[in-house]
């Protein structure tokens, strides 16, 4: 029994060595780079944050492989019942519909990532585009009446399919790639007013990085004196907000180019699905001071897309790392 566990501990740390191994592997790095930058040059508009997610708060992409993966598990069971390769036809060419959508979304997203997510995510695609030419042979050979060798590209498509979406799970859990990253801000900063600077430390119109209980935390003060603050590292991928370009009532994060109203932090252009927490201002004694919002004071939202069309494109624009 030892020797067993021994055996399944040690399988599943080569499992792990050698997904580490693709994120720090940069042979791949030269396309990578051709493929986002014309992923981002995709004439999207407005669609690129649905695709996001950014209407339902969280990447869309996990929501939307659903329905091909779910389509294709039926088939299989189908394929293995007598009598059903009609049906399972039927959901393998479902599955080919939903692919396309489904991965437009995960491309989006991909092309805002970090280097070493990227690479992980190269590798998934391509299973998962093995995946879909798998399932398109299967139902042209069902279509053609050769149902066997239909079943068997089924069984080899849901096959690929199961390593893209250990790879997708791979990219979601252990790198975070759709994670809200500022999530653990609430639970984090202590409750009550914190002093962070006197007034002339905030020059109008600039970003100031400010750490409250470990947190960073950006400072802006209008040219009419009002404060803001928020979340300094960007909900997406935590990038400096205090390094990122503020116009128009909103900064904008100098990696990937998400979009935070200083007002509220509400999320007024992705990549970011999620608001940054904002705090409360006030001025005492000549020093300024904040304190974390509440969740009753959550920034309402729709008026961003307000914001958003007034974003002067000229001044904020760009991507990043």
């Amino acid at each position: 029994m030892r020797k067993r566990s021994d055996r399944r501990i040690t399988g599943q740390n080569r499992m792990l060595s050698l997904l580490d191994a693709l994120e720090r592997d940069p042979r791949a790095d030269a396309v990578i780079d051709v493929l986002t930058k014309r992923v981002r040059a995709l004439p999207l508009g407005r669609a690129r944050d649905a695709l996001h997610g950014k209407p339902i708060g969280h990447p869309a992409h996990p929501l939307m492989v659903q329905v091909p993966i779910g389509s294709w598990m039926s088939a299989a069971v189908l394929d293995l019942w007598p009598g059903r390769s009609r049906e399972a036809g039927f959901l393998v060419g479902v599955g080919l519909a939903a692919a396309g959508p489904a991965a437009l979304a995960g491309a989006v997203d991909w092309a805002e990532l970090h280097r070493q997510q990227t690479r992980v995510g190269l590798v998934h695609a391509v299973t998962n585009v093995t995946a879909v030419g798998l399932y398109g042979a299967s139902l042209f050979c069902r279509l053609t009446g050769r149902a066997g060798a239909g079943r068997a590209y089924g069984f080899l498509g849901l096959t690929a399919a199961g390593v893209g979406g250990m790879l997708g799970g791979h990219l979601a859990y252990r790198q975070a790639s759709g994670a809200n990253h500022a999530e653990e801000v609430p639970h984090v900063v202590s409750e009550g007013w914190h002093r962070v600077g006197s007034v002339d430390e905030f020059p109008a119109g600039q970003a100031v990085r400010r750490t409250v209980d470990d947190v960073p935390v950006l400072v802006v003060r209008e040219v009419g004196g009002t404060f803001h603050a928020l979340a300094e590292r960007c909900s997406h991928l935590a990038g400096p907000l205090s390094e990122g370009t503020v116009a128009d009532g909103c900064v904008q994060c100098p990696w990937h180019g998400s979009v935070f109203r200083l007002s509220d932090g509400w999320n007024v252009r992705g990549p970011a699905t999620a608001p940054q927490p904002a705090f409360d201002t006030r001025v005492v004694d000549g020093h300024v001071e904040i304190s974390l919002r509440g969740p009753d004071a959550a920034p309402a939202g729709p008026e961003g897309d307000e914001v958003a069309a007034r974003v002067d494109e000229s001044r904020l624009h760009g991507h990043g790392a």
